[in-house]
């Protein structure tokens, strides 16, 4: 829709459908039930438009509401959806594969795609009911993975918004953060030390489609007494073997069969 101004406006079912989706963005953080007025304050609306959204969600089963305190979590709509998404991407094969991993490196091992600004950890260690999945692109060792290998249509690093620093190690500058991604696409991974939080270090490769893009990043993590520099070559040579692994497995079983995959 265009005004009598020249300004492009979205419709109204597309602004309702935008601001659902932006109530169900409010629970990324994995932080306890939000109330309306916490969901108002969050997307800068009125209380009242924020209660209608978060009823809308609630019919549909996207939220569910405690009902002694009001407050409202995801639904079960969300879990149905998350599961049927795992299950396709093939990311079921991938969990004894990271558990394998994590058991012989004694760090933690995470799988994760990128999601506009962020990687998501949608596999591994990470994974569980009181950390966040979401990291930043620009200053985690998997983001880096994703950034120097985007899949087409993805965006590069000139699609992030403005990168905020974590720690006084995180790149933020667009030349600096440029030739970090040079640097890791010349060597084959990503390597995190303390730019996003501290006292962790990190080791990060893609796990390549047919294309040469990461369709994932792995990592391992752990301390820095633990991934050493002495041996930092022995768990980049794990991390490795298990993303050329899970590059057949997270293939559809079709295309595992198809003549020039990696498989064959």
């Amino acid at each position: 829709m265009t005004t009598e101004a020249g300004i492009v406006r979205p419709p109204a079912g597309a602004q309702a459908v935008r601001r659902a989706l932006d109530v169900l963005h409010c629970f990324h953080d994995n932080g306890p039930d939000l109330s309306a007025s916490d969901l108002a304050r969050r997307l800068g609306l009125s209380t009242s438009t924020a209660h209608r959204l978060a009823r809308a969600l609630l019919g549909a089963g996207f939220l569910e509401q405690d009902a002694r305190t009001a407050r409202y979590r995801l639904g079960p709509a969300v879990t149905e959806l998350g599961r049927l998404a795992y299950h396709q991407r093939g990311l079921h094969r991938a969990a004894p594969e990271l558990s394998d991993l994590a058991e012989r490196t004694g760090a933690t091992a995470d799988l994760a795609l990128r999601s506009g600004p962020h990687a998501v950890v949608v596999a591994g260690g990470s994974v569980t009911p009181k950390v966040g999945l979401r990291r930043p692109l620009h200053s985690t060792a998997l983001g880096k993975v994703l950034l120097a290998w985007p899949r087409a249509g993805g965006g590069g690093r000139s699609s992030l918004p403005s990168p905020h620093a974590s720690t006084e190690r995180s790149v933020v500058e667009p030349p600096a953060l440029a030739a970090e991604l040079a640097r890791v696409r010349e060597a084959g991974y990503a390597l995190h030390d303390d730019e996003s939080a501290h006292g962790v270090r990190t080791v990060a490769v893609p796990v390549l489609e047919r294309a040469g893009h990461a369709r994932f990043a792995l990592s391992v993590r752990g301390a820095p007494d633990l991934i050493t520099d002495a041996r930092l070559d022995w768990y980049l040579a794990q991390a490795r073997a298990c993303a050329r692994a899970l590059e057949v497995l997270l293939l559809a079983p079709a295309e595992r069969r198809e003549p020039g995959g990696r498989a064959g």
